[in-house]
């Protein structure tokens, strides 16, 4: 409140004589002060910024053979013979992805030749996918191609595919008993 005080009176000319009087312990003391909150928020707005990293691209021209697996996004507009893991996927108009697709959250605007397992699975109206679609939501454009079985289960993620196969197996006896 004294530093506060002492500025307000003295605004006009101290402004500039306030840098070049080390004898003002008040100007001082008001510095140090905002120092460190505005450390703390840097600090803070830093860590905030990581997990929004920018999505990796793999270009039109770019042909990959092999698995791809990453807990970031991936925006695929080229071509992928492989099996792909991510957080978020996006197929690109002009993708084509040969293989199983696992994510959080999977766009298809292009092609997929396997399965697709996503917590979230949108098909826009330009997909086309060869393969069954297990998930926990689904959206479904019209336009959009699709050939085989869409299956929604709670944790889509989790071993969908000893999961999938336990029910069938179950069901089939309980079929012939009864």
């Amino acid at each position: 409140m004294f530093s506060k005080n002492k500025q307000q009176g003295d605004a006009p000319k101290p402004a500039t004589d306030a840098p070049t009087k080390p004898a003002m312990p008040a100007g001082q003391g008001a510095t140090t002060p905002p120092t460190k909150p505005s450390g703390l928020d840097l600090g803070a707005g830093a860590g905030a910024a990581k997990p929004k990293a920018t999505p990796s691209a793999l270009s039109s021209d770019l042909m990959i053979k092999g698995d791809i697996k990453t807990t970031g996004d991936i925006q695929v507009e080229g071509e992928v013979e492989g099996n792909i893991q991510a957080h978020l996927l996006t197929v690109g108009e002009s993708a084509v992805v040969r293989g199983e697709v696992i994510a959080d959250d999977i766009v298809v605007n292009g092609r997929v030749v396997g399965r697709v397992r996503g917590l979230k699975v949108r098909l826009t109206s330009t997909a086309r996918v060869e393969g069954d679609i297990i998930h926990k939501t689904i959206a479904i454009e019209s336009g959009a191609h699709f050939e085989g079985a869409v299956q929604r289960q709670d944790d889509p993620l989790g071993s969908a595919g000893k999961s999938s196969s336990a029910p069938a197996a179950s069901s089939a006896p309980a079929a012939n008993k009864g």
